[in-house]
């Protein structure tokens, strides 16, 4: 039986949230159309007779603006070393770009670990010849010949074939976790999340990059989840506009957020939401961890 761990590797909007999603058969992860939209790594796990892939979805590379930025650099980065394979996700409908470069010669070239090259999106793109230019300008990023697969992280397209391709440079080993685990997101985790999402695809400009999600209280019952949560943002006028004319806004938020954690949670869920300034938070160690953007070094 083959087990190991696989790193999602790649730019902003390449699509690997959206990639795990498909791969795994459920959502497990937030996404939107909006960079940034991943802040964490997230383990999903894949189990079937062949044996067990442990995916770990990583923020998308970029060069840091704040603390909050570097944090992301640095839980792209940490989940390189100890996995068994890297799966280098870009957007096959353009050209290697500098961000792509960047992650080749700073994390890819460092590293010793095994890489496939993953070209998604090719489905958007009726030219042929564009897709195989696209691709040489990919494989020049590499000193040697790297394993190229192209899929469609949105309908799935090649997704066995990738799959397939995992597994043979996996090594033998004993499942790590039980088969029924997907990931190891706690309910309280997995609600922060949520509630992100829903405010990333309800607002537009700044406020999607200046909002984080505190759960302070998550009280579970056999019959009803109740939770209590916080939206931080950074300025008197982002609060203004989370909150909305008439609270209209906020409600949107939490109804959206509430029917989608009742489906998980598969009871009831009472959900209440507040909006506060933090300043600056994204550029404050103390604040950031206290959202959860620790660092393992801190």
């Amino acid at each position: 039986m083959k087990c190991g761990f696989v790193t999602i590797l790649g730019r902003p909007n390449v699509g690997k949230s959206t990639l795990l999603n498909q791969i795994l058969g459920q959502k497990i992860v937030i996404t939107t159309d909006k960079a940034q939209t991943t802040r964490k790594r997230i383990k999903g796990i894949l189990t079937d007779d062949k044996g067990q892939i442990i995916f770990v979805d990583t923020p998308g590379v970029h060069r840091p603006l704040n603390k909050l930025g570097e944090f992301l650099l640095d839980e792209a980065k940490v989940a390189v070393p100890d996995a068994d394979l890297i799966l280098f996700l870009v957007d096959g409908s353009e050209p290697a770009g500098k961000g792509d470069k960047w992650i080749a010669e700073n994390i890819l070239k460092e590293s010793k670990v095994p890489v496939i090259l993953v070209m998604n999106k090719v489905d958007k793109v009726k030219n042929q010849q564009k897709i195989e230019e696209n691709l040489i300008s990919y494989k020049l990023l590499f000193d040697e010949n790297v394993p190229v697969v192209r899929v469609s992280a949105k309908t799935g397209r090649n997704k066995d074939t990738l799959l397939s391709n995992i597994l043979k440079k996996l090594p033998e080993g004993e499942k790590l976790y039980p088969d029924d685990v997907v990931t190891e997101e706690s309910m309280r985790s997995v609600a922060e999340e949520i509630i992100r999402e829903k405010v990333l695809l309800n607002t537009q400009d700044e406020i999607p990059h200046s909002v984080a999600i505190k759960v302070d209280r998550y009280e579970e019952k056999e019959d009803i989840d109740r939770i209590y949560a916080v939206i931080y943002c950074e300025q008197k006028s982002q609060k203004g506009i989370l909150i909305g004319k008439g609270g209209l806004l906020l409600k949107k938020i939490g109804t959206e957020a509430r029917i989608e954690l009742e489906e998980i949670a598969d009871k009831k869920v009472y959900l209440a939401l507040e909006v506060k300034v933090e300043k600056d938070w994204r550029k404050k160690d103390n604040i950031l961890k206290n959202f959860g953007y620790k660092s393992e070094e801190g």
